[in-house]
């Protein structure tokens, strides 16, 4: 259902049937791990006009996995990250 760098790659999908026999399918819940708990690669410094996906690129070589920073620095807006220059930015080990 979703590609393999997906976020949402390994949850089940399940699936359920309303009263009037309708099966709709859906993705269970997807627990945030710890950030303390997930592996470190590298920390990176913010500099002006920095972006997510431009910081995933250099260090995780794609830039879609900008949810890993995400996790990794305990956030729920990944836009956030990059607001202040400086910030330093925990970029965790890539794992399935």
């Amino acid at each position: 259902m979703f590609s393999h760098t997906s976020r949402y790659y390994t949850l089940e999908t399940a699936t359920y049937e309303t009263p009037e026999g309708k099966v709709i399918r859906y993705v269970r819940r997807r627990f945030v791990p710890r950030p303390d708990q997930l592996p470190l690669l590298t920390e990176v410094a913010v500099v002006q006009g920095d972006r997510l996906d431009l910081i995933t690129a250099r260090t995780l070589g794609d830039p879609e996995q900008f949810w890993r920073l995400a996790d990794a620095n305990d956030t729920l807006d990944p836009q956030e990250l990059t607001e202040t220059p400086g910030r330093r930015l925990r970029v965790p080990v890539p794992q399935a």
